[in-house]
């Protein structure tokens, strides 16, 4: 799944706006704010990030996910969320790098008796957040739910 963000002009636009209504209301702020602000709302962390997706929006879906972004997935077939703390790739490349620091350990054991605990992960993904790697029984060793 990826996300469609408006144009950059768009956005620059709502970020216009947002500084006259505020204004209205007596409470002035820069635009440099309110771009902030917008970029905010679509759910990135500043204006740079936002900017850098409006610009290609019909790029691949790992193109959505920067250092510091929440990840949610499924890793040797369990459930996590996490952080991305590295990520290394160039547009249109087959494969990229990536680490990921998980909330919570995951079990990456599947015996009753036994268990091992992974916290923080290396992996490689396609442009789709699908690792190439796979388990005995087809199952890739990491998802990105992008």
């Amino acid at each position: 799944m990826t996300t469609a963000y408006p144009t950059i002009e768009e956005l620059k636009s709502q970020a216009k706006r947002l500084r006259q209504a505020m204004e209205g209301r007596s409470t002035p702020i820069s635009h440099s704010a309110a771009l902030e602000l917008v970029a905010q709302q679509h759910g990135v962390r500043d204006w740079n990030t936002l900017s850098a997706l409006a610009a290609r929006p019909n790029e691949e879906p790992i193109a959505a996910i920067s250092v510091g972004s929440q990840v949610r997935g499924r890793y040797l077939n369990q459930s996590f969320t996490g952080q991305v703390l590295a990520l290394a790739g160039e547009p249109g490349a087959k494969l990229h790098k990536i680490t990921i620091h998980f909330d919570e350990p995951v079990d990456v054991v599947t015996f009753e008796s036994f268990s091992a605990f992974r916290r923080r992960i290396n992996a490689q993904v396609d442009a789709n957040g699908v690792s190439p790697r796979e388990t005995s029984n087809g199952v890739p060793h990491l998802v990105l739910e992008i």
